[in-house]
């Protein structure tokens, strides 16, 4: 993540995600409370569920800072749409909290809906820009994990003055500087880029969802980001986390498959898995179907 909260025992709502124990956990020592949404509703994020958590964490007295989400979402691929995006500034302002948004992959967005970042939304209203803060990278919608390049949109001076501190322990190298610069200059290169990045990553998803679907294993409805979100609850042994992992390993160890398991997303629904599609090509596509359909095939013979 490109924002670091330094405060020792601050209190975050999450939405659903991949990653941000890692990244905003370990280091910083932020209490993360989950958000948890729901199969019924496509695990789209809802004002209830989060008026939920947040009560119930008051009641141990904790206060809490801020909500941390992704938009789009990781693991599932939806998105936020405008009105949430406004009752969740509502939200925050009532309850007097700060919003970060992880918009890492507002560029892989290749269904229909529109992506609307938190920044149109509060920069429309009035709202308290303040409270809102937006990271971003290169390395999703560009695919340059290996540069490191992160950052923040904030009109929170305090918090500015923060990352400028921080970026002294991080700061981006002269010469990859100089290559960025020259690359993100070529608004040509970018939006042709960004359409056939698109126009890839639908196409990609399109056939390893229909593989799935072959096998009966069925995705959320999804139009963005790396991967889709499998439902693999009728496949594993037993309904809980231990049969979760079991399957996991199998997929691992007979399929030689990887996936990430609902429970390292904090999804409490047991046998949803995230399934990054975009490492692979055509043909890998059916080579990854065959290795499922194995660990299906076996996990149905033993049942």
């Amino acid at each position: 993540m490109g924002m670091r909260f330094l405060f020792p025992h601050l209190t975050i709502l999450e939405k659903n995600v991949f990653s941000f124990d890692r990244d905003m956990k370990w280091r910083t020592g932020v209490e993360l409370i989950p958000v948890h949404c729901r199969s019924k509703d496509n695990f789209v994020l809802s004002i209830s569920a989060l008026d939920q958590a947040f009560n119930q964490t008051r009641k141990r007295e904790t206060k809490i800072r801020g909500i941390l989400l992704s938009n789009p979402a990781n693991p599932v691929g939806n998105l936020l749409s405008r009105k949430m995006l406004e009752a969740l500034l509502k939200f925050a302002e009532e309850k007097n909290i700060h919003i970060v948004s992880d918009e890492i992959f507002a560029g892989s967005i290749y269904g229909e809906k529109e992506f609307v970042s938190i920044a149109e939304v509060v920069g429309s209203e009035d709202f308290d820009k303040n409270r809102v803060h937006i990271v971003y990278g290169l390395s999703k919608d560009l695919f340059l994990p290996g540069v490191r390049v992160g950052m923040i949109y904030s009109f929170n001076e305090n918090v500015l003055a923060a990352a400028r501190k921080l970026t002294r322990f991080s700061s981006v190298s002269a010469p990859t500087q100089r290559l960025l610069v020259s690359m993100l200059s070529d608004t040509r290169f970018i939006v042709e880029y960004i359409q056939t990045n698109k126009k890839r990553i639908r196409d990609m998803r399109d056939l390893f969802v229909a593989g799935l679907e072959e096998l009966g294993i069925k995705c959320t409805d999804s139009r963005s980001s790396l991967y889709c979100w499998a439902d693999m609850r009728n496949l594993i042994p037993t309904y809980g986390e231990k049969g979760e992992l079991e399957l996991w390993e199998k997929l691992l160890n007979v399929g030689k498959i990887n996936l990430t398991p609902g429970s390292a997303c904090h999804c409490i629904e047991p046998g949803w898995f995230r399934c990054c599609f975009t490492t692979l090509d055509k043909d890998d596509v059916r080579v990854v179907m065959e290795r499922i359909r194995k660990v299906v095939g076996s996990r149905t013979s033993c049942g």
